[in-house]
């Protein structure tokens, strides 16, 4: 029986279209896209293509409003050293406290670095839903920022954010204004040119195009400082011979993308629904994390009460079955995920997360299947647990110390 896949959030298979259109760029397509010559000047429309097939998915106003990049990380680290760069005068930042790490130890960095003289960085809470507070937003906006980060939609529970007002609110103040959209390109319909937002990054393994490639849309006019400098590339906002194999792939995946979005948001949310339904029946004492109004279609990330995630991944990965745990053992230790800790996630539960995150190359089958395989897996678990019998817990939170502040 095959593998089941559900940890498209981590990283997705390359849809073999894409491999299609990227072959011919690493045998007879292998010019450089800068030469003057027909190699070059193949590659080089090649990218142009490509590129107008990124600008359409996001709906960007300008195809020059499109910097292929190597990465996500690169795109976000990009935009925030830029806009630190360009308004010299502000020295402030604000985030969440459940942004991707690439945001974070970006910031815990400038914020550390640079001592009494450096930046501020404000990073904004969420409730017990993942949902942000746009009150404590608009107290923390002011003249001294200099950028407002915030993902459009968090990778372990698939919140959304809105993204949208929260530029609107920045334009207000003259801050830029970034959105790390990694986890929402090619699942929720985007219109960039209909916003006030100045820079977006995505990345391209998170749709059907390899890693290794990424994009940081910078909408025209905005002050910008490129990150690599050198060479002319992508009009001197991004140093470097293009990556023009993977650059067709991603662009192919971009035009596939815009395909699939309504089978995103109808058949991979009914498996998604299916899931969560079927596992919440079957199992006591669990319940799904994040906003349930305002989240990714695919992304279901379940609390397993009285359990840890890793021992829940390990019994699923002998089953054939693929998906990623919200807590992360560091030096021996285990601890919740950030994103569970700012939730304020019971101890007890945060510990036993899962995510489920689906793509448009699953099925309902596969769905069933893990609905079969996933009861057993936690009764096994549950049985060695010295905080669990027959009947239920025994142990109160208390006996899960220390507890996380």
């Amino acid at each position: 029986m095959a593998d089941i896949y559900m940890d498209n959030n981590a990283t997705t298979k390359v849809d073999p279209l894409v491999v299609e259109a990227m072959l011919p760029y690493f045998t007879e397509q292998f010019g450089n896209a800068s030469s003057m010559h027909s190699f070059g000047d193949r590659v080089g429309k090649a990218i142009k293509e490509a590129r107008a097939r990124v600008q359409h998915l996001l709906g960007a106003a300008h195809e020059s409003e499109i910097v292929f990049t190597s990465c996500g990380t690169e795109s976000d680290s990009t935009a925030i050293l830029s806009a630190l760069k360009a308004l010299p005068e502000r020295r402030e930042i604000i985030t969440t406290v459940v942004e991707h790490p690439a945001i974070l130890s970006l910031c815990d960095y400038l914020e550390k670095q640079l001592g009494d003289d450096g930046y501020v960085v404000h990073r904004l809470r969420v409730d017990e839903k993942g949902r942000l507070d746009l009150k404590e937003y608009r107290k923390k906006l002011s003249e001294k920022t200099a950028i407002v980060s915030a993902m459009w939609a968090n990778n372990e529970t698939g919140t959304i954010f809105p993204v949208e007002e929260m530029a609107e609110l920045a334009k207000g103040v003259g801050a830029q204004f970034h959105t790390d959209a990694v986890q929402a390109v090619g699942k929720l319909p985007i219109n960039l040119k209909d916003t006030a937002i100045d820079m977006l990054s995505l990345s391209g393994h998170k749709l059907h195009a390899p890693k290794g490639v990424g994009v940081l849309y910078l909408r025209r006019g905005t002050r910008f400082r490129p990150l690599l400098r050198g060479g002319h590339q992508e009009r001197g906002r991004r140093a470097g011979t293009e990556n023009s194999a993977s650059i067709v792939g991603l662009g192919k995946a971009a035009e596939l993308a815009m395909e699939h979005m309504v089978f995103e948001n109808t058949c991979v949310k009914a498996m998604r629904d299916r899931l969560e339904k079927g596992i919440l029946a079957a199992v006591p004492n669990c319940f799904v994390t994040g906003d349930p109004d305002h989240r990714l279609p695919n992304t279901a990330n379940i609390a397993f009460e009285y359990i840890e995630g890793e021992g829940i991944l390990l019994l699923l990965n002998k089953e054939g079955i693929a998906a990623s745990s919200g807590s992360a053992c560091t030096s021996g230790s285990l601890e919740p995920s950030h994103v569970m800790k700012a939730m304020s996630i019971p101890y007890t539960a945060a510990h036993g997360t899962v995510r489920f995150s689906l793509s448009r190359y699953n099925t309902m089958d596969e769905v069933d299947r893990v609905i079969a395989a996933v009861p057993p897996i936690m009764a096994h678990l549950r049985s060695l647990s010295p905080y669990w019998n027959e009947d239920g817990p025994v142990a109160a939170e208390e006996a899960f110390a220390p507890r996380y502040a």
